[in-house]
């Protein structure tokens, strides 16, 4: 199977010489910035769709479409755009189109942007370049907010005429439009030539190639049939080592977890579901230092909060626990549990993530949990979260700009990432306070409260902060990451 997904990617690659090869390590969800929850899918979205705003190495706020904003007050958003854009099916990027966007984020049903832009009442245009955005309530992420998928825009046109369908064949206003996908095998997508910042694109096409297997990607970028691809930190050494390739590595915005099941599900109802001391007992049996050493080289840094040492939101005080199995076990015979206890742990079909979970496997089984790894594969494993058929999940977030983008949608009562189902009205209230405020200080002191009840309860164990490794053909110039860990390809070109 290895060589004939080898094979096939050499044949494809000696067709166009100006063809982009990227090796993706999962399938990307819905190719629709309203509805996509997955960082590979981002990672395609972002050659088809620009955003109104991104970020750079210095987590500044820069404009793409948008040339600028201004608070008239703490609730009236002007945003200004640039002239003459137009979508890839020729209609112009306008006011209008913004309005049409922001709106279909907030309002489309399944939305995962909604929870993002909550606090926007509606949108106003004012000119055919200024829109007025209303808010319900001052809400201080809301810029940063839209360097994200909040933050793509979509052909009013297309995504009427398509409905739930635009996915299947996305229309926005990016460097590259959107030509093929092949479920498991690869996205495909090609210049467009009215891109409106068209000198800084170089290459003709890309090819999205979707391999989960990290020594798969590995052998590709060796043999030259990828030009950029997603590494495992255990292979940055090899990478790094490769005169063929080059290692581009930078500290991450996301977090990897565990998200425990805490809803009304008949997989929730066991000690962990149910008993927070039982999941503070599998807090403490793990020894984040060590997993992050077997697993990622130790180039991942242990974690307690969602917020990245990068971010100025991150809180110093909120520290990862050490390990202490003795205390664990003090901790589960105080819930009444007859050890050992089983917990099915579901992680995704590939040699990181089984790896990792035989870790944590081998850790708690010291402290008197039985840990049952349940490997599935990438959409199987979405699904089975979202249907409540879990009991523990390994998973993560690629992590963008703001903390309150990392942790609303997962924390907060009833928001649309809360695969675990908490609700705590003081972390609602402190999650709030945190979207509301406008200084830096009172936003980090609110999210301090909220880690420390998160750390109570542990609906989420926060295991690690990521770093974003890329291994890049020496063929290829310009390539850079940044914190969110997604391709950008503006400057990206083949090299002299």
């Amino acid at each position: 199977m290895f060589l004939a997904g080898l094979l096939l990617l050499v044949g494809f690659g000696a067709a166009d010489a100006q063809t982009l090869r990227v090796g993706l390590r999962d399938d990307p969800d819905i190719l629709d910035p309203t509805l996509s929850r997955t960082y590979v899918g981002t990672v395609v979205m972002t050659a088809i769709c620009d955003k109104l705003f991104d970020f750079d190495e210095k987590l500044n706020i820069v404009p793409v479409l948008a040339t600028g904003y201004e608070w008239q007050d703490e609730k009236t958003l002007i945003i200004r755009l640039r002239q003459g854009i137009t979508f890839h099916d020729g209609t112009p990027l306008d006011a209008e189109a913004v309005k049409y966007t922001l709106e279909r984020h907030l309002n489309l049903s399944g939305s995962y942007r909604r929870s993002e832009i909550g606090a926007m009442e509606r949108a106003e245009v004012m000119d055919p370049l200024t829109v007025r955005v209303l808010m319900r309530r001052p809400f201080a992420p809301f810029i940063a907010v839209l360097t994200d998928r909040a933050g793509m825009l979509v052909s009013p046109r297309a995504a009427e005429a398509a409905g739930r369908d635009f996915g299947r064949h996305p229309v926005c206003a990016g460097p590259f439009r959107f030509v093929e996908r092949v479920a498991q095998d690869r996205v495909v997508v090609e210049r467009f030539p009215s891109y409106w910042d068209a000198g800084r694109i170089h290459y003709g096409r890309v090819q999205y190639s979707i391999m989960p297997n990290s020594t798969a990607r590995l052998a590709n970028l060796q043999s030259g049939t990828l030009d950029v691809a997603e590494v495992a930190p255990l292979d940055a050494e090899a990478v790094a080592k490769d005169r063929r390739l080059s290692l581009v590595s930078v500290p991450s915005l996301g977090y990897g977890a565990l998200t425990v099941n805490l809803g009304d599900f008949p997989q929730a109802r066991g000690p962990m579901g149910r008993d927070a001391r039982v999941r503070q007992a599998f807090s403490l049996s793990l020894d984040r230092k060590a997993l992050s050493e077997v697993v990622f080289a130790g180039l991942y840094e242990p974690a307690a909060q969602p917020t990245s040492p990068a971010s100025p939101l991150h809180v110093p005080s909120i520290v990862p626990p050490q390990r202490d199995v003795a205390r664990a076990r003090t901790l589960l015979r105080e819930a009444g549990v007859t050890t050992p206890l089983r917990v099915a742990l579901t992680v995704y079909n590939t040699p990181q993530g089984v790896q990792t979970g035989e870790v944590i496997q081998a850790m708690a089984a010291e402290a008197g949990f039985e840990v049952e790894v349940k490997a599935l594969e990438f959409g199987a494993a979405l699904s089975a979260v979202n249907n409540g058929d879990y009991v523990v999940t390994l998973g993560g977030w690629s992590g963008l700009l703001d903390t309150d983008s990392n942790s609303w949608s997962f924390l907060h009562t009833g928001a649309a990432l809360n695969m675990a189902r908490y609700s705590n009205a003081e972390v609602d209230s402190a999650l709030d306070r945190a979207r509301e405020e406008a200084g830096m200080a009172a936003r980090r002191m609110a999210y301090e409260g909220a880690w420390r009840k998160v750390s109570e309860d542990l609906p989420l164990i926060y295991l690690w902060q990521p770093r974003n490794v890329a291994g890049v053909s020496r063929r290829v110039s310009g390539f850079r990451l940044l914190a969110d860990g997604l391709y950008r390809l503006q400057d990206v070109r083949p090299a002299p």
